[in-house]
């Protein structure tokens, strides 16, 4: 339920807020007064579309914020909880802001969210019917949602559409195989030709590297060698080698110790030195001993070597990348094993058109089985529309399969008694369609999940008596719903329980448009206004109080 609305600086509202209670309530003022300025205000915060236009002239942003009470709203609190938006515990608050520039931002109990968002969360507060809501119902897929609703199919009907979407690719991906199967064998024939010979090389990046290595160490194996002998050599060579000169060296400093024994440490450090050498001089011996000069296995690398070139050419890549390819042709293939086995796809496509062909006839039989309650439901509240005699149905006529099923939905009427059954598209007239909008949405109240119901002068082409059965019907449904309606009608404002006006005054040479929760006295002026227009007598103050007096005693 809505519980408060915020305005500052949206079109014409300067600063506004605005407190509600459950039950009836309407907006009543003269004509262009901004009356569905509020409507605007929660179409923007709900996360309708905004529009620049909609900030107030002179001023840099707009806002409009509104708080609603999350009373028995379960499944709204798992939505917050499984988006991170929890706020308090009973209460959701929603702030949208528009700059002058058309940018917005959205926000969820404070916390920034996308307008999408914004909108999911709206859906389930809030139900609007703007003002020519009803014209809709001239279109057969609004008739066939409606329907859905009203079978509690909507969920169904989505299945349905998805189904149908999943059948329609799983043809395309047949027919395209089809198609191309000639191109496809081409294909698959190159790249397993590239799987067999890059298999057979037996390749791998690491194996790749090591062969690298070996062959280098192969292909200079005498030089490594020589060049080892003759490091140790010049290691140790008994006359001329390092250490026979570190050697005479390590002599003349322990005679000198014995003079400065200061000199221990530079003794320590070329003993050190030259058992470090000796042992380089053995390490070295031993390396020249280990390196194989096997030239069998040097022109067999060299054979690899060559072989994993050559296929890094063909393909026209280095050799290191040789098993990404190997990696993408073997994904490719299987895509094309996938893809391109005919048999396969039909079997898929047959299986799609079986899944959808069930739930369509499952949603046929709902659609069939809610089509008689919600006729008569329809009927019995035009009946009391003053359209008695009157008849409604729903037919049903097989047709091409598609997105909403394997029926056309289209709703038929007889306006008067005698008549036959036409389609409503074709028969009602302006203030018949709105009567049977009216009775379609106060019957599809009961069924449909948001707590509260905004109508913005949906009563229109309504007047007479008929406009009091209006008023009551709306009040009836309040008792069920939260209710906001915006009228012209005294006779639909009279069974309100709650009336706000609205009204546009200059303010420093601009227009301001202003809101006032109206009781006791000024409810009846404002119903006398628009009973007797400019002038207001006390005969029409006297009317308005005694319809206000009539309305309670129903209420």
């Amino acid at each position: 339920m809505l519980l408060s609305l915020t305005l500052a600086d949206f079109v014409l509202v300067d600063s506004l807020s605005l407190e509600f209670a459950s039950g009836f309530s309407v907006f009543t003022g003269e004509t262009g007064a901004g009356k569905s300025i509020l409507v605007d205000a929660l179409t923007l915060v709900l996360g309708g579309r905004a529009d620049a236009g909609m900030v107030r002239e002179g001023a840099v942003r707009a806002e409009v914020a509104a708080e609603f009470d999350l009373h028995d709203q379960a499944a709204l609190g798992r939505w917050l909880a499984e988006n991170e938006l929890t706020g308090d515990a009973d209460a959701l608050l929603l702030r949208r802001t528009l700059d002058d520039g058309g940018r917005s931002r959205a926000y969820v109990n404070g916390r920034p969210v996308t307008v999408q968002q914004l909108r999911q969360a709206g859906e389930m507060l809030v139900d609007i019917h703007g003002q020519h809501a009803h014209y809709s119902l001239l279109k057969p897929a609004e008739q066939r949602r409606l329907l859905d609703t009203y079978a509690g199919s909507d969920a169904l009907a989505h299945s349905v559409a998805q189904a149908w979407q999943g059948w329609r690719q799983a043809r395309d991906r047949h027919d395209s195989a089809a198609r191309n199967s000639g191109e496809t064998d081409i294909e698959r024939e190159r790249l397993t030709s590239t799987v067999r010979e890059i298999e057979a090389l037996n390749f791998s990046v690491e194996g790749w590297r090591t062969l690298q290595d070996e062959h280098r160490r192969l292909a200079h194996a005498a030089e490594l060698i020589q060049g080892a002998q003759a490091a140790a050599l010049e290691i140790e060579d008994d006359d001329a080698g390092i250490t026979a000169r570190l050697k005479a060296t390590r002599t003349r400093l322990h005679d000198l110790v014995e003079i400065d024994p200061a000199l221990s440490a530079m003794l320590e450090s070329v003993t050190a030195a030259t058992d470090a050498l000796r042992e380089s001089a053995h390490e070295l011996a031993r390396y020249a001993d280990r390196v194989d000069l096997d030239a069998e296995r040097l022109d067999e690398a060299e054979r690899r070597l060559a072989a994993v070139q050559g296929l890094a050419r063909k393909h026209r890549l280095p050799p290191e990348d040789l098993a990404d390819c190997l990696d993408a042709a073997r994904a490719r293939l299987a895509e094309l094993g996938e893809g391109s086995d005919l048999q396969s796809l039909a079997a898929a496509e047959t299986e799609a058109w079986a899944a959808y062909e069930t739930q369509a006839r499952q949603l046929g039989s709902a659609r069939r089985a809610a089509a008689d309650r919600l006729a008569d439901s329809v009927a019995e509240g035009i009946h009391r529309l003053a359209m008695r005699g009157g008849r409604f149905e729903v037919a049903f006529t097989p047709c091409e399969p598609g997105v909403g099923g394997l029926e056309s939905v289209e709703f038929m009427v007889s306006p008067n008694a005698g008549q036959g059954l036409k389609p409503l598209a074709g028969t009602a007239s302006g203030g018949e369609l709105s009567r049977i909008g009216l009775a379609l949405q106060t019957v599809l109240a009961d069924v449909q999940g948001a707590a509260t119901l905004i109508f913005d002068e949906v009563d229109a082409g309504i007047g007479g008596a008929v406009a009091e059965v209006v008023g009551r019907l709306l009040a009836d449904l309040g008792r069920q719903r939260q209710v906001l309606c915006v009228t012209h009608l005294p006779q639909v404002a009279a069974c309100a329980s709650g009336h706000y006006r609205v009204s546009k005054e200059q303010i420093g040479g601009r227009a301001c448009t202003r809101v006032e929760h109206l009781r006791d006295q000024a409810r009846v002026d404002e119903l006398a206004r628009m009973l007797g227009g400019v002038k207001i007598t006390a005969a029409t103050r006297a009317h308005a109080a005694e319809m206000l007096h009539q309305a309670a005693e129903v209420r």
